[in-house]
């Protein structure tokens, strides 16, 4: 019997350069839809199982594709804007005692991550490290978006208190 991995990996292969015409019209840059490409291929893989060989295989990839560029446009919308150093000449190197402090303070951070208790380093760790959405973040967790949403403010909470760094000072008052 065929698995479902091998189907859909054979499609792929023979797939590619339609996923990467359609991967340049949406991002414009051929690097980034090599990226994208890649991405799908990964994900088409780990879903194999999902995929009914009696329906369209383009529609089902091109889903994908389309998903993942959504989702990388919207952690664009809230990064801010990206730079690429190596076009960057005149950036001046820091002082050796803004690398120790920075080294200082992630070192704090990552203490502090240890010493939450699991359920919430988890969905800090999906949500704000792996940049999963809130939706993706419960379906891998299997748990309610609210609590993700719970777990992940007291998990933020919990390790600025736990690392000193205190949010409300910066703010301005009403």
């Amino acid at each position: 019997m065929v698995e479902p991995i091998d189907i859909v990996g054979e499609r792929l292969v023979s797939f590619l350069p339609n996923l990467r015409r359609f991967a340049i019209s949406l991002c414009r840059a051929r690097d980034v839809a090599d990226d994208l490409v890649q991405q799908t291929c990964e994900r088409a893989l780990a879903a194999a199982s999902s995929f009914d060989p009696n329906t369209r295989f383009d529609a089902w990839v091109f889903r994908i594709l389309r998903n993942l560029w959504l989702d990388q446009l919207r952690r664009q919308k809230t990064a801010g804007p990206a730079v690429d150093i190596d076009e960057m000449h005149d950036l001046s190197v820091g002082s050796g005692e803004a690398q120790s402090e920075a080294r200082l303070a992630l070192e704090r951070v990552q203490v502090a991550l240890q010493e939450l208790p699991p359920e919430q380093r988890e969905v800090l760790v999906l949500v704000c490290i792996e940049e999963l959405s809130y939706r993706d973040a419960a379906d891998v967790l299997e748990i309610p978006v609210g609590t993700v949403m719970s777990r992940l403010a007291r998990a933020r909470k919990a390790l600025s208190e736990l690392t000193g760094i205190n949010p409300e000072a910066r703010r301005s008052s009403p």
